[in-house]
Order: structure tokens, then C-alpha cells, then sequence
């Protein structure tokens, strides 16, 4: 097996091995991800086997937590600094710990208020909070801290006073409120998951599995650039 010091060759053997073409190899050795090249007399680029293995960690490593760390990552180890590589690789895979534990909340919630119609709200559904307590069966303080919590905040009517006023939208969301804290979800987590419904509205399952399916894409990618990574780095 072939060394870290072994030759490849020119720019454009790197690029075919990496699946690169010629510019972003010259582009990689300028950010730092692959060491500086060697040179020929005539002044070409003469590359070895930790350049194009640099190139493969940082294809992967960019795939798993994004092209700006897989540089920083990177340069760490060309710098020496294994144990701040390694401390960011760690905090990558904690980061994707953290998004599945936070989509499986996101998806227990969608099953916690699949009886509760989220669309086809109308202009008359909006509401002041005198008719939005009543509708919902809960106090107007509860409602109040809502708004102070940033779960649902309405609009203020001028005319009234600055009354509170919510619309149709507001409405939608205080009754997705509604239904996480009456299945148990505590404020931080109902301010976690109700996003997904803004954002999604009659898609929210669908949206969660291709959420899913791109946490697992990044896991892989960041298992092959560990590997590759590995290979970079001291016995």
C-alpha cells in the first residue's frame, strides 16, 4: 500500500482519483486543505499520496458537516494540531446526535396533534383573545405567555387600543400550541417543533422523513471522511 509520501503525479491525476477537476485541486492546495505541492524543474506541480488522500477526507468531510469546517478540520491535521481535529470531528457528530433527537420530537409531535386540522384556516378565524381562550379552552394568561414565550405572537389591533388580535395563521398555531402542551411538551420543546409546522403546513410528515434522509447522508459522508481523515493522521 502505497505511503503518504508516495508520488501521484500531476494536477489532473489528483482531480480524476478525488473527482475534482484541475482548477478546484489548485483551489484546495491554496485554502490549506491539501499541503503545498511539490515542483519540477519546469515548474509543474508534483503531487503525492497524502494530497490526493487529503483531497478524498476533505469530499467526504465537506458532504458530513459542510465545506467551511471540512477546511478548518483539514488544515488542523496539516498543522499538527490533531487533538482540535479530532474535538471537531467529536462536536460534528454530537451536532447530528442533536438534529435526530430534535426530529424525532419534531415527529412525535406530528403525531401528537394529527387530530387537529393545521390548514384551511379562513379570514373569520381571526380572533381576539377573549374568543381564542373561549375556543381553545384555556385562560387568557395562558395566551399572554405564549406571546411572552415567542410560541405565538400576535398582531396589535390600533383601533382597540393595541388589543392583541391573531390571525388566521396565529390562530392555526396557538391550536398546534395547544395540542403539544395538553400531549406533555414543555415550552422549550413545543418552541423547537412548532417551526416545522410553519414551514411545512400539510407536509410536515414528508418534510420530516426527507429531513431524516438527509441527516443520515451527512452521517455516512462524515463516517467516510473519519476514515479517510484517519489515514491523514500519526499512529
Amino acid at each position: 500500500m502505497a505511503n503518504l509520501n508516495s508520488p501521484v503525479g500531476r494536477t489532473v491525476d489528483v482531480a480524476r482519483r478525488a473527482g475534482y477537476s484541475v482548477q478546484q485541486v489548485r483551489n484546495l492546495e491554496r485554502d490549506g486543505v491539501l499541503p503545498p505541492a511539490d515542483r519540477s524543474p519546469g515548474g509543474h506541480r508534483l503531487y503525492r499520496e497524502i494530497h490526493a488522500r487529503s483531497a478524498l477526507a476533505y469530499r467526504a468531510l465537506a458532504a458530513g458537516v459542510g465545506p467551511v469546517e471540512a477546511k478548518r478540520i483539514i488544515r488542523a491535521v496539516h498543522a499538527g494540531e490533531q487533538a482540535r481535529a479530532l474535538a471537531m470531528i467529536d462536536a460534528a457528530h454530537a451536532g447530528l446526535h442533536t438534529e435526530r433527537v430534535d426530529l424525532e420530537l419534531a415527529r412525535q409531535a406530528a403525531e401528537a396533534i394529527a387530530t387537529e386540522p393545521i390548514t384551511e384556516v379562513r379570514g373569520s378565524d381571526a380572533m381576539s383573545i377573549a374568543e381564542l381562550a373561549t375556543a381553545l379552552g384555556v385562560r387568557t394568561s395562558t395566551l399572554r405567555h405564549w406571546d411572552a414565550e415567542g410560541l405565538v405572537v400576535p398582531g396589535r389591533s390600533a383601533a382597540s387600543g393595541g388589543a392583541r388580535r391573531y390571525s388566521p395563521e396565529q390562530v392555526r398555531d396557538a391550536r398546534i400550541v395547544h395540542q403539544l402542551r395538553q400531549a406533555g411538551y414543555r415550552i422549550e420543546q413545543v418552541r423547537k417543533v412548532v417551526p416545522e409546522f410553519r414551514q411545512h403546513s400539510t407536509q410536515v410528515r414528508e418534510a420530516l422523513t426527507a429531513r431524516e434522509a438527509a441527516i443520515t447522508a451527512r452521517s455516512l459522508a462524515l463516517l467516510d471522511g473519519a476514515a479517510a481523515l484517519r489515514e491523514l493522521l500519526p499512529s
